[in-house]
C-alpha cells in the first residue's frame, strides 16, 4: 500500500482492518490512532471504489466516525457518522445496526426526534433492553415522560440485566421527581441503593428530594 498509496483494493482492506484493529483496543490514544488510520484509507478508497463496493465502504466509515465520536473527548464526529451511515442507505447497503448507530450519534447531536426514530426502527430488527432504555431517555429529554413510562415498563417486565435495571429505576425516579411525586422518587432512589450502595445519581435524587421538601439537613447528608 505505501509503494501505491492509491490502490483502492489495498486502500480498502488497510481501513477495515485498521476499524477492527481500533475498536479491539484497551488503550485509547491507540484505539484512535487505528481509528484515524482507518478513516484516512477509507475516505481515500471511497474516490475510486467500483459502484458495488461504495456503499459498504460509506457504512464502514460512518461506524469508524461512531466509534471515533465514543473514544473522543469531545464529540465532534456524530455528524459525520451520520452522514456517511445514511448515505450508505440510501446507496443500498443493509446491516443490522445502522438504526441503532444512527440512534446514538443524533443522540450525542441532540437531535432527539430523529433518535427516538432511529431507535424504534432498531427495535423492528431486536428487541434489545438498551434500546429501550434509550428510548425512554430521548422521550424523558423533550418532556414526553408518558411515552418514556411505557419503555420503562417494558423494561421492568422483561429485562434480566441488573445495571439497565438500575438505570431504568434511576430515570423513572427523576421522571417522578419532575412531577413533585416524591414518595415514588425515593422509593425508585432506595431501591437502586439496595443494589448499590455506592450510587452517587441514587444519593443525588434523595438530596433533591429533602431540599424540595425543606430537609436542608437531611439535604446536605
Amino acid at each position: 500500500m505505501y509503494k501505491s498509496p492509491f490502490n483502492i483494493t489495498a486502500r480498502t482492506y488497510n481501513g477495515y482492518a485498521a476499524f477492527y484493529l481500533g475498536v479491539s483496543q484497551s488503550d485509547l490514544v491507540q484505539a484512535l490512532s487505528y481509528l484515524d488510520e482507518s478513516i484516512n484509507s477509507l475516505r481515500i478508497a471511497l474516490q475510486g471504489a467500483h459502484f458495488g463496493a461504495v456503499a459498504q465502504i460509506e457504512y464502514m466509515l460512518g461506524k469508524a466516525y461512531f466509534y471515533k465520536n465514543l473514544q473522543s473527548s469531545y464529540y465532534y464526529y456524530a455528524d459525520l457518522a451520520v452522514y456517511y451511515l445514511l448515505k450508505s442507505k440510501k446507496d443500498g447497503y443493509k446491516a443490522d445496526d445502522i438504526p441503532e448507530l444512527l440512534g446514538l450519534s443524533y443522540a450525542s447531536l441532540g437531535m432527539t426526534m430523529e433518535s427516538i426514530s432511529a431507535f424504534t426502527e432498531a427495535l423492528l430488527v431486536s428487541d434489545d433492553d438498551i434500546l429501550l432504555l434509550s428510548i425512554a431517555e430521548q422521550y424523558h429529554a423533550v418532556g414526553q415522560d408518558n411515552a418514556a413510562e411505557q419503555y420503562l415498563f417494558r423494561i421492568s417486565q422483561e429485562c434480566k440485566d441488573e445495571q439497565i435495571i438500575l438505570k431504568s429505576h434511576l430515570l423513572m425516579g427523576k421522571i417522578c421527581l419532575d412531577r413533585e411525586k416524591y414518595e415514588e422518587a425515593e422509593k425508585e432512589f432506595q431501591f437502586i441503593l439496595e443494589k448499590n450502595e455506592n450510587s452517587a445519581d441514587a444519593y443525588y435524587g434523595l438530596g433533591v428530594i429533602y431540599e424540595r421538601k425543606g430537609e436542608s439537613a437531611k439535604a446536605r447528608a
